[in-house]
């Protein structure tokens, strides 16, 4: 992100009301918002304002959002706010699973918005920042716990040696449980921590978010802890 140009912001929504409404309150944030009508353009849009973050609504003519986020992420990593009017948990997963970053269910609030919004943007800085200072000092020793093996110099995960891909999210996520097994995080704390999100209304993303993880690394590595929290549960080494 340069400091220098203003924050770019891409709308890619179909409904001319929502985003004509999400765009005035974006720019009344001082950035530079652009919206998209459908998949196609909302693609060219991307590869032309190459913007900071996009919002990005499921349901669109053309190519749908999931398809949409899958082009774009494949191009450029950038993060993705999604809007789903159906609040249904496989449509938020496979979202995830693409590459979004965080999503809402419509209808929401303007001013929650502009906070994920907001949030995805310090994530960002703080994920670029961090890579700056792990190229200027010696690289971080990986992290194993267990079968799994975390490197945070390349941001790459390992499990039994074989290579798992996950997105940016679901690898500061795993990052944040691995870094204390068997100690149980709050919902809250994970959105603080991970999403910089300090609103307990978005614990429902920290659920999906750890479902995608199981799926990709196995059901066994996270403990749900009902009315709480999850825990990292390694696997003990076999024993010789």
């Amino acid at each position: 992100m340069s400091h220098t140009s203003p924050t770019t912001v891409l709308v890619v929504e179909d409904e001319p009301a929502i985003a004509q409404a999400i765009v005035h309150r974006l720019s009344a944030e001082g950035w530079r918002v652009e919206a998209a009508p459908d998949g196609p353009s909302g693609v060219a849009a991307a590869a032309r304002l190459e913007p900071d973050v996009i919002v990005l609504d499921v349901m669109l003519p053309g190519i749908d959002g999931l398809e949409v986020c899958r082009i774009i992420q494949a191009e450029r990593p950038v993060p993705v706010l999604m809007l789903t009017a159906r609040d249904d948990e496989t449509d938020m997963l496979i979202g995830l699973g693409v590459g979004a970053d965080d999503y809402m269910t419509k209808p929401f609030s303007m001013r929650e918005l502009v906070a994920r919004t907001k949030a995805l943007l310090r994530r960002t800085e703080r994920a670029a920042k961090a890579a700056e200072l792990a190229v200027a000092a010696a690289p971080e020793p990986a992290l194993t716990v267990g079968d799994v093996v975390i490197d945070h110099a390349q941001r790459r995960v390992h499990r039994n040696g074989v290579e798992i891909h996950l997105t940016p999210t679901e690898f500061d996520l795993l990052g944040a449980l691995a870094a204390t097994p068997r100690t149980v995080l709050t919902r809250e704390r994970l959105l603080e921590q991970v999403w910089d999100w300090v609103d307990a209304s978005g614990t429902r993303t920290v659920d999906s978010h750890v479902k995608a993880l199981r799926r990709k690394l196995g059901p066994d590595l996270i403990r749900t802890v009902h009315g709480v929290g999850y825990a990292f549960e390694p696997a003990d080494p076999p024993r010789s």
